[in-house]
This record gives structure tokens, sequence and C-alpha cells, in this order.
């Protein structure tokens, strides 16, 4: 893995950030682009959050992005641009836990931490057969205590990063090779075939429906974009202007004096968030002047023309690919 090649603190806070809900395999090509875009921290700190979205589009969870980048400017402004080398301070970042603490700790600098990633969860749920799913804190707490127990005085590098490898290419969510496990002869799980028992699933819910109208205005080959809040769904990310509702989206180019006689609705769908649904229908404009609209902050033209250099939110990247292509479907 290229995180692995001379380590270092940075090179791990950056790889266990991406790797938290994101297989290693999407991982690696965004790893090498920040990498090669921001070598050191503070590059990171100094680059325009925009450019760190647009680098970060595709891997989803925004917040780790923009978690990132306060993280980048706080070691800037706090530690001079060295990365800080106690438990305190670097859990002290913003998005920063235990665990990706515990492993910047251990794999870069070589100290005596465990960690518990998803991976490591579950590895040990199944080795010692804990039920339960890992988001409840008393199984989590459980796994935390196995953590420690098994974590070994000495070369605590390469264990934290051999049991991280191995619930990440051997104990595998599904299918796991269990004949090449090396923990085999004492895993619980294995001894009664019941792997896919541990770690339990989370409490299945029933997720709510909302519709967004989104509103894609359109003059020749450029479109408008708007930035989204800082905080939120998509924080900082440039997105079409949403709306609850076609009144309401209607109701915004009115007051715009934007003409709407050519409002064509595109083919919703469907796009799922964590803990929501939302039904997605995108309303297109052709507009006559570039005026329109700008005096919304932080907006712009974008030319289809052209690659992005902003962040944009998966939906957003779909629908521009389709415009792309010719005329709205």
């Amino acid at each position: 893995m290229p995180w692995q090649i001379n380590k270092t603190p940075y090179k791990v806070w950056l790889s266990e950030v991406m790797l938290q809900q994101t297989q290693v395999t999407t991982v690696i090509p965004y790893f090498e682009r920040f990498m090669a875009r921001f070598p050191t921290v503070t590059d990171l700190a100094n680059a325009p959050l925009d450019e760190v979205l647009h680098l970060w589009t595709g891997l989803g969870y925004y917040a780790r992005a923009r978690n990132l980048h306060k993280a980048a400017q706080q070691v800037a402004t706090l530690h001079g641009g060295e990365f800080p080398q106690t438990f305190a301070e670097i859990a002290a970042l913003p998005g920063v836990g235990r665990s990706t603490a515990g492993a910047i700790l251990s794999l870069a600098l070589g100290k005596h931490y465990p960690i518990l990633d998803g991976n490591v969860k579950r590895v040990l749920a199944r080795c010692y057969a804990v039920s339960g799913w890992p988001g409840k804190k008393e199984v989590e707490n459980t796994l935390w205590t196995l953590s420690e127990q098994v974590t070994p005085a000495r070369g605590v590098e390469r264990f934290n990063q051999a049991m991280m490898d191995l619930g990440a290419m051997v104990c595998t969510r599904s299918k796991p090779k269990c004949a090449l496990c090396p923990l085999q002869n004492g895993c619980i799980a294995a001894a009664h075939e019941s792997w896919s028992r541990y770690p339990g699933k989370k409490p299945k819910q029933t997720l709510p429906e909302r519709t967004g109208y989104f509103l894609l205005l359109q003059h020749n080959q450029e479109i408008f974009l708007a930035q989204r809040p800082p905080s939120g769904l998509w924080g900082g990310l440039y997105c079409f202007p949403q709306f609850a509702s076609e009144d309401e989206l209607r109701e915004w180019l009115a007051q715009r004096h934007v003409n709407a006689d050519n409002l064509t609705q595109l083919n919703a769908f469907r796009h799922t968030f964590s803990h929501f649904h939302l039904d997605i229908v995108p309303m297109w404009l052709p507009v006559s002047s570039l005026d329109a609209c700008m005096d919304e902050g932080s907006a712009l033209w974008y030319n289809l023309a052209q690659p992005p250099s902003v962040g944009l939110a998966a939906p957003v990247e779909r629908l521009l690919q389709q415009l792309r292509t010719g005329a709205p479907v």
C-alpha cells in the first residue's frame, strides 16, 4: 500500500481518514493524488478548501475532507507544521478519534497504542465470538478491551498493521479466506463456521424519504452552480440550487425575473444517504444571460467543456455528465 512506504504521521493520518467506511482499492488513487498535490501537512493547510473538496469528490462522507483541512490548519498554526506526537494532541485534531490516534502513534512512531478500526473489529469479533453490533457502546468497549489485551508491548507497528491487513484481505466482510488465516486455530467463528454472525449487523431501520428539486440553469455550455453552506449536507460543495417543491423553485426564479417558460423536468432518480433517501427531480432551464442568479454569493457558471476545479456532490457530477452528452433527457 502506498501509505506503508516511508511512513510518516501525516501519511498514516491521511490514509486512516480515507479508509474510514471506504475500501482500500477505492482509496489508493485518491491517496496518491492527495500526496502528489499536498506532500506535507503544511501544503494541505495552505490549500483552498474548494481544492481539497474537489480532490475528495467521489469518496463521499465529505465531513472527512473538511475535518482534514481544519486539522491540517490546526497542525500548521498550533504545532508549527510539525505533526504532533502525543495522544492528547493528536486526538484533539478535528475528526480524529481514539483508533486513528492510536494508528498514527503506533504505525508511524512505534508507540504502544491499540487500534480498533472496522477491519480490526471484524477480526476480534470473529476470533472471540463477540456478539452484537460494534456501533453499540458496550460491544465497542468489549472490543477495545480485547484490542488492548492482544496488542504486544514490542513490535506494535507490525502487529497493528498486520491486524488491519488481515481484516482487509483475509477476514473480509463476506467470503473470508479462513484457510489462509494465521488465527484460524484459535478463532471461535472459524471453529464453528459461524463467521457470518460476527460482527453483529446494524439494526435495520426504514430510511425516511425526501424529495429535492434541482434547478439546472444552462447558458450555452455553462451551468449555474452555488456553493453549499460549510456544514451540513454536502457542506462546502458546489451544487445546483435545491428546493422542496416545484412551486418553491418557480417562486425563486420569479423573484429573480428569470423566464421559466422553457422549464423542463428531466428523469428523476434516487440518491441514498446513510440516514435518508433523497429523490432528486432535475428541472432544466436554458437562460439567455449569465447575469441570472449571480447574487447568490459563492456561485459560479461552470463550463461543461472544462474539467471541474471545485468539489461536486455525486448527483451533481451525474447530471453534469448527462448534460455533457447532449440534450437533457
